[in-house]
């Protein structure tokens, strides 16, 4: 179920030069002694001529194993257009990674003929991928794949209709982007279709950009929470359910405990304000994360981690925000209470809501922001920059893999600092080939002062000022990236008891007062049953590694507290 998007013919053949890329990974075929070992995990369907296996927009039901007959796989936008995709028969699967969660399906399947399959549903489906060691990578590498094909091909999400370079393109073209989840844009300008669309609609300039689901819902300019529960992208109520622990936030740390808790069999449930990824998702390669010589970009590898998770089982609810913690345990379970009114409970929690890039002390800077100022650097931002001088404030790592990145797009590269070095923030590596960047200059003991522009509409000018001398100069910079230190996402703990130190960042192990006399981990918070991870954590390194590290770590303190005495995570 998914693929590419390329155009088939009748006999289910891409034409010439569009075939799928590693097509026999994407779409194998099962052997009938890998079938007859997949028979326990399902029940045998069969649909008649023209009926529908799943369906654009609506759950999906788990993975079909086709036994006999054929199924066609069409994708359908909220526009009217349907477009043929693959056809698959007898000894092939239908699912793509969303599959593993029952969420929406991205494509619709259609019986041709009388077909008959195994459905093997999605906590099966799970259960299969772990007992079946080989044939099971086989299946999760096509799931992967397949989404990857879908997101290439901007095939299966939604319509996003408006400026290309509009703020509020940009910014659902980036939560869908960090989210996996495909979409297309259709610009008014040069899209027959969305001019017609714009005409029947006529949007003011605040209703930018339009977003039209595959049900043909037209949403105005929607909030983030509100597309994704358009999309069917937040699954159903956990109001009724107890976990063996809940993760606040997504990021590497979150992700690594997710991946190790739910492996060792813990029922888990992560959330995560906006994405999957974290501060790591914004580095275009980290080259020095054990493992990978050449380098992974950020959002790459938290994709890989985010599939695992739902590999092993845990619920992943993204966009959802907690607001509080209640620690008095009434029923044996904390409460999370949800932006949405829901209540998460839990027996443990890991705190792994990390750090956000702070918003420096710059004159205007709340006029501009989303629209010219930007704390995330991906290839939506980068292809504004374009040929254009552009301005980027930050020493850390995650500035300068930004300032690196945006190299390749921008003519050039302002780096402010307001230190007078890297040393002591920055990677050697990453200094190296700052240094050997022709279009970066590095501005030390320097820090922006104001933003000038039209308001509410671009950023025009950015003015900077010596540390040193006081002298101001300025220039001409239409999109500005801040990677300035980061202040702890730490606001939802407020008044649950959890010590934080002076910089809000939670205190853990022997450094709160509050755990003294007591036998804590190096994790544990001063609430038992709550612990740290990541770079929310107090005296944390602030690196991928070390989040990884601590998420895999945590896992034996949580087997600890809860009495349970399977093996602790390696």
């Amino acid at each position: 179920m998914g693929a590419e998007g390329t155009t088939v013919d009748t006999a289910g053949n891409a034409p010439p030069g569009q075939a799928f890329p590693r097509r026999a990974q994407t779409f194998p075929e099962l052997t009938t002694q890998e079938i007859a070992r997949m028979r326990g995990f399902g029940d045998i369907r069969t649909y008649r001529d023209g009926e529908k296996l799943f369906e654009t927009g609506k759950p999906g039901p788990g993975m079909f194993v086709i036994l006999s007959g054929h199924v066609a796989i069409t994708q359908r936008d909220g526009l009217g257009h349907v477009t043929p995709v693959i056809n698959q028969g007898p000894g092939q699967f239908l699912a793509e990674i969303g599959q593993l969660s029952g969420r929406v399906a991205l494509v619709d399947g259609r019986a041709e003929g009388d077909v008959e399959t195994l459905l093997i549903p999605p906590e099966r489906l799970r259960a299969l991928l772990v007992a079946e060691a080989d044939l099971g990578e086989r299946i999760m590498r096509a799931l992967i794949l397949r989404r990857v094909s879908l997101i290439q091909a901007g095939a299966g999400g939604p319509v996003l209709i408006g400026p290309s370079d509009s703020s509020g393109v940009i910014r659902l073209q980036g939560f869908l982007t960090r989210n996996g989840f495909p979409h297309h844009l259709l610009d008014p300008a040069t899209d027959h279709d969305a001019a017609e669309l714009i005409v029947r609609y006529s949007p003011s300039p605040t209703d930018w950009p339009l977003a039209v689901t595959a049900a043909g819902t037209v949403l105005r300019n929607p909030g983030e929470t509100e597309l994704a529960r358009a999309l069917g992208m937040i699954g159903g109520s956990t109001d009724h359910k107890i976990y063996d622990v809940a993760i606040v936030g997504c990021g590497p740390a979150g992700l690594a405990t997710a991946v190790y808790a739910a492996s060792e069999g813990l029922s888990v449930v992560v959330t995560d304000a906006r994405s999957y990824g974290g501060q790591a998702g914004a580095s275009a390669r980290i080259e020095n994360y054990l493992g990978f010589p050449t380098g992974i970009a950020g959002q790459a590898l938290a994709g890989r981690a985010f599939s695992q998770a739902q590999k092993f089982g845990a619920d992943i609810i993204i966009p959802t925000a907690v607001k509080s913690l209640d620690c008095s345990r009434t029923d044996g379970a904390f409460a999370l209470a949800l932006d949405g009114g829901e209540t998460l409970r839990a027996k443990s929690v890991v705190v792994a809501s990390g750090a956000r890039y702070r918003r420096p002390e710059i004159e205007n800077l709340d006029k501009f922001e989303g629209r010219g100022v930007w704390y995330w650097a991906s290839p939506i931002e980068a292809r504004l920059c374009a040929k254009q001088d552009i301005g980027l404030v930050g020493g850390g790592n995650s500035a300068g893999q930004a300032a690196v990145f945006l190299s390749g797009h921008a003519r050039k590269v302002h780096m402010v600092i307001r230190g007078g070095g890297l040393g002591a923030s920055m990677s050697r590596y990453l200094i190296e080939r700052i240094e050997a960047t022709p279009n970066i200059e590095l501005m030390f003991n320097t820090e922006v002062v104001a933003l000038e522009g039209t308001e509410g509409v671009s950023l025009e000018r950015v003015r900077w000022r010596s540390r040193l001398s006081g002298e101001e100069d300025s220039a001409a910079i239409r999109n500005l990236f801040l990677f300035a230190g980061a202040d702890p996402a730490t606001g939802w703990l407020d008044g649950c008891g959890v010590t934080l130190d002076r910089g809000g960042f939670v205190v853990t192990g022997a450094q709160s007062e509050q755990n003294l006399g007591r036998p804590v981990t190096p994790l544990e918070t001063s609430v038992p049953g709550v612990f740290a991870v990541g770079d929310v954590r107090s005296g944390s390194v602030k690196r991928v590694g070390g989040a990884i590290g601590e998420g895999a770590q945590v896992v034996a303190a949580l087997h600890a507290f809860l009495g349970d005495t399977a093996k602790p995570a390696l």
